[in-house]
């Protein structure tokens, strides 16, 4: 998918041309989904990317979010544990990345390249990350 230029200074709302009503639901988590979709995508940190691309909101803008702070360290931290964003990534809708291929691929190529930053204690990302090779390989 091919981005606008100042999509960064732009919500998931004004991307998505798609105001979410109040939630009906009040969970932390659901509220805070629906904080995030008004906040500009350039003030997200680590936590915001894991939480929402846990929930499959807003992937076409927070997938390259996501890869540019893999690229700088693969085991990229939120409020979870070290690798806690990988994980959210490599867990995400697979129907997403079936459709940008390209996006699969570079993450499949940056963490081949990374692999040797991570060690028997990520077993898990690693177990990951073969399911979600597949996808398209």
């Amino acid at each position: 998918m091919k981005l606008e230029t100042n999509w960064k200074n732009k919500s998931l709302e004004n991307l998505e041309k798609d105001v979410w009503s109040e939630p009906e639901y009040s969970s932390h988590l659901v509220t805070t989904c629906h904080k995030l979709r008004k906040k500009q995508l350039k003030d997200f940190d680590i936590e915001d990317l894991r939480i929402m691309i846990g929930q499959n909101i807003g992937l076409s803008y927070l997938i390259p979010l996501a890869v540019e702070e893999l690229k700088q360290n693969i085991l990229a931290e939120g409020d979870f544990y070290e690798g806690d964003l990988l994980k959210s990534v490599l867990t995400s809708e697979a129907d997403y990345w079936k459709k940008e291929k390209e996006n699969w691929s570079l993450v499949v190529n940056l963490f081949k390249e990374k692999r040797d930053e991570l060690d028997y204690s990520h077993k898990e990302l690693f177990d990951s990350f073969k399911d979600f090779e597949k996808i398209n390989g």
